[in-house]
């Protein structure tokens, strides 16, 4: 029988396994499921005071180092203070995926905690922006994100997970054999 984890630990997996190291954030209930599946598995959380911060800060890893930034904020607010650093991002062709929280869809219309539809917002300033719907779609669901915004024109690319959705589980993959996920190096750096 397959182990089975919830949507946090396989979006940290997938991370992991495309070789992100940090994952910049202002910590928050909405996002908790993944901030426990990175400490688990061995990304560096940073932990910033304000959710615009944290991705100014995993964009400019990505300025950087040439890298995939990845930043993850809250619900709601969270992610409404995010934009100026998405904006930026897509302005700088920047590699940058956002992780934001969600209000739980069993609940949503209802008027719970930070209850925002964040894709409309987020869709003009972002190479793509959507929803994870099921735990099953997580891993490929940011294997295919990390690509998005490693492909040339790179940017940012957005998506958020009901909370209910975070804690909801599927098999985890199996240990690749020839890894095909992405490198989270984007462009080659010029040379000198």
């Amino acid at each position: 029988m397959a182990e089975s984890g919830s949507s946090g630990e396989l979006i940290t997996l997938a991370l992991k396994s495309a070789g992100v190291s940090h994952l910049f954030t202002l910590n928050g209930g909405h996002i908790w499921p993944l901030l426990l599946g990175a400490e688990e598995h061995g990304i560096r959380i940073v932990d910033t005071r304000h959710e615009q911060t944290a991705t100014f800060a995993a964009e400019g890893w990505s300025k950087v180092t040439r890298q995939c930034g990845v930043a993850s904020v809250t619900a709601g607010p969270g992610v409404t203070n995010a934009l100026s650093a998405i904006a930026a991002a897509h302005s700088n062709d920047s590699p940058l995926l956002v992780i934001g929280g969600r209000a739980p869809e069993a609940r949503w219309g209802m008027g719970s905690l930070q209850e925002i539809d964040h894709v409309p917002v987020v869709t003009t300033l972002s190479k793509r922006a959507s929803t994870l719907k099921s735990a099953e779609e997580a891993y490929a669901l940011v294997i295919d994100s990390l690509q998005t915004a490693l492909t040339a024109r790179t940017g940012p690319v957005f998506f958020d997970v009901p909370f209910d959705t975070f804690l909801a589980a599927a098999d985890l993959p199996e240990p690749p054999r020839n890894s095909s996920a992405p490198s989270p190096r984007g462009r080659a750096c010029p040379s000198t």
